[in-house]
This record gives C-alpha cells, structure tokens and sequence, in this order.
C-alpha cells in the first residue's frame, strides 16, 4: 500500500491534458480557454446613445439653446442620420448617434414646444450618455488572456463583440462500469438479497457538477468474461473509465484481473486510508482507469479525494474543493497506519464528524459539506485541534 500523498502525486504525473478543441461558444460554458482572444473589431462599431431622448451637438445647443428636432433614430436604424448643428434628433437606448452629434439629453430633462428642442438640464456636459465607438473594446485588443475560465459572464462578452467558436481544453468522456450481481435499478421492487443500484447515480451528479456530459454507465456481471469485455468497449470509447465495486479481493472482485486483460498498466493499488483502501489506478495510453471500491461513501470520498486530481489537470476545471484549517468541535480517536477521510459538518467556525462513517452508509454523506484529514500516524485529535478540512462543492 502507498499514502494519500504517494497516491495523488502517481495519479498527477500520468495524467496527460488532454488536446485543445474547437467548440462552438455555446457549449463552451465553464471550459478554459486554450489560446488569448483578441477582438475583431471596434464594439461598439459606432457612437451608442445609452438613453432614451434627444441626439444633438453640444456646441450646437450652447450657441443655438433651442434645437429643431429633425427625426427619430431607433435602434436597429440603418439610415445614416447626419445633424447640422441647429438640429436634434428624438433617440433611443442602443441607437447609433448620428453624425453631426455627440451628447446625448434625457428624455427626462427636455421637452419639445413647436417641432423644437428645449433642454432643462443645466448639468448637461459634452458627451453625456453617449457609448463612444469600441468603448467595451477595440479592434485588436486583448479579449480573454488563455487559462481563463468561460463563465456565463464571459460568455456573453464573447459572443456580444462577435466571437463564436472558442479553442479549449474539452472536457473528458466518461465511462462508468458497475459490477455486482446484487444491484438492482432503483423503481423496481428488491429481491431477497439485492439492494439498490445508486453509485452510478452519484457519480453522474458529481460529473455533471464539473462540465463533464459525456458520460456512458454500462453494467457488467460479476463474470470475468463479462468485465473484460465491457472494459474493453468503455477504453475505446472513453479517456476515462470509472469501475465501481470488485476491485477488493473476494472471490467475485475480477477488476484486477480484467484490467490486465485489457492491457492496462497498473499504477497503483491500495491506499493507506479509510475508507475506500483498495482503490486501483492504472494507464492505457493516455486513458486512465480508476478502480473505486464498491462501497457508497468508499466511491464518493475516492472521486473527490483522487479522481478530481485528474480532471483538474485532464482539462483544468475546477474541482470545487477548497482547503482549510478548522478546530475539532469533538475528540476523535482511530488506530495508527490509515488516513481517515471523516464525513463532516463545517459551520464556519468549528468541524464535527458526523455520525454514520461506515463506508457502506451515504446518510451522513448526504449531510455532510467537507471531508475531515486524520493523517495516518495520528491516533487521537482532540477537540480544538486544528485539522485538515476540504470542503466540498455544493
């Protein structure tokens, strides 16, 4: 068996980022961009009134003081519109300013007597309202620096100064295998001996959690034959295949052995931990295979604790996972020699483990907001003690 820490550094040096891509910007939301962008053109493309009222030049009015109002701009208008400086025009948000003008007056804070423009703003400066041409950003300029996160903000910057296709790291495809003969789908009624079917669920939430849609859940029965053969479709298909349950060593556990089949190079298995000790991590190519242990809470705590640290380097989204420094609201003791992983309740000053820490039971999981580090060599951390925290996305 290895450390936590031996774990995370093997997993971190074989795992590869995968290529960038060019993808639509719609389905581009919460990816890293793999190069700078840069703005094709001024946006605005021309002078932009901001308000509803009345386009005019300023010097204009300061020497005319009333104005005839010579027409309508709308936004949309493709006509070209030019004022002399005697002349206003009525104008709304987002129309073009014409040309000849360069202020524009509140609606607000003018009225009209006789086809003229009276203005009731004594405050009223050159400029005023106005969206000066490439204002947000100008033809050439820096749009995103590469690395940057595609968040719905970014977005829609991207595509209101034009820009559709985007060239990001892609997020991974997924392959989920379930073994075990006594899963049954959630819906029908359990058979003496079965229980219900939920790992795939969970980690097809976790996934979703991270951009990750390209997911495939298959089912194999606890047949080496079987295994083998689903492993062998879920490498060719995936760059990541996430096998659930028989990875331990019973007489049924035949991961091990179908992942050898498969020609896939082990990196590990078994980590110093609890829960989830027996979980494996191996290599085909660039595609990594991680074996979790069956149990519910063993399969969670091992994505976030480990297979999170792939898909961060896989494809540089964020796992959610923060780190911090918290006090024990309670003394817990364990035996020396594993890294215990406390499902636990962090309520913004103090950690509590939570009750229900068995592998097998996800309740306490479903309460829980971090994972609580108990490092191997520690037997007793006493309350208000200062311990490792990670705090788990929401």
């Amino acid at each position: 068996m290895i450390s936590v820490s031996e774990a995370k550094e093997l997993i971190f040096e074989n795992t590869d980022i995968i290529p960038p891509a060019r993808l639509s910007i719609d389905n581009a939301a919460g990816l890293v961009l793999a190069n700078d962008l840069f703005a094709v053109t001024d946006i605005p493309a021309y002078a932009q009134s901001s308000m509803d009222g009345y386009a005019l030049s300023f010097a204009g009015w300061q020497q005319c003081k009333k104005l005839k109002v010579a027409g309508i701009v709308a936004a949309g208008s493709e006509d070209h519109t030019v004022l002399s400086p005697e002349q206003a025009v009525r104008i709304f948000t987002g129309a073009a300013v014409p040309e000849g003008a360069d202020t524009v007056v509140i609606q607000e804070k003018s009225r009209t007597e006789n086809g003229e423009l009276i203005i009731e703003d004594n405050m009223l400066e050159q400029g005023a309202n106005v969206r000066p041409k490439g204002s947000e950003i100008k033809a050439g300029d820096l749009a995103l620096p590469k690395n940057s996160r595609l968040s719905p903000a970014a977005i829609g910057f991207l595509t209101g100064i034009g820009i559709t296709h985007v060239e990001v790291f892609p997020a991974p495809s997924v392959s989920i295998i379930v073994t075990g003969n006594e899963l049954q789908e959630p819906g029908k009624p359990l058979k003496h001996g079965q229980v219900y079917e939920s790992n795939s669920f969970t980690l097809r939430a976790v996934l979703q959690q991270l951009q990750i849609r390209d997911v495939t859940v298959y089912k194999a029965e606890d047949t080496l034959d079987t295994l083998t053969s689903v492993l062998s479709i879920a490498l060719e298909k995936s760059d990541i295949v996430l096998l659930n349950g028989g990875i331990s060593v019973g007489d049924y556990d035949f991961v091990l052995k179908a992942t050898e089949n498969c020609g896939v190079t082990k990196i590990f298995h078994k980590i110093k931990q609890k829960p989830g000790k027996p979980i494996y991590f191996g290599k085909k190519g660039q595609k990594l295979v991680f074996g979790l242990p069956g149990n519910p809470a063993s399969v969670l705590t091992c994505f976030y604790e480990y297979v999170t640290v792939a898909l961060e380097k896989l494809f540089k989204c964020r796992s959610g996972i923060n780190i911090i420094y918290a006090p024990l609201a309670i003394t817990f003791k364990k035996s020396a020699g594993l890294t215990h992983f406390l499902k636990g309740f962090y309520n913004g000053e103090s950690v509590t483990p939570l009750d229900a820490q068995e592998s097998f039971r996800l309740s306490s999981f479903a309460r829980a907001n971090c994972l609580i580090v108990i490092n191997e060599e520690v037997t007793e951390s006493m309350k208000g003690e200062i311990v490792e925290v990670h705090l788990l996305p929401v």
